[in-house]
């Protein structure tokens, strides 16, 4: 999970005014991504083996799994 801008390679989706870019190859794998925000970091499910996913820098120069 990172900041990143919308290319023609991604979809886009606003979630109560949140603004998500998702690579549709990637999307298209994952099928549904649930991101939840758990005080310490994002917890994110998918259909799709990610590794670690408590992210508490991810975007911010931190790295998720390190």
């Amino acid at each position: 999970m990172a900041l990143d801008e919308p290319k023609d390679t991604d979809d886009t989706f606003d979630v109560k005014g949140l603004k998500f870019v998702v690579d549709k190859e990637f999307m298209g794998k994952a099928e549904n991504i649930k991101i939840d925000f758990t005080g310490m970091g994002f917890h994110l499910d998918s259909n799709i083996e990610m590794g670690q996913s408590e992210c508490g820098s991810c975007g911010s120069g931190g790295s998720c799994g390190d």
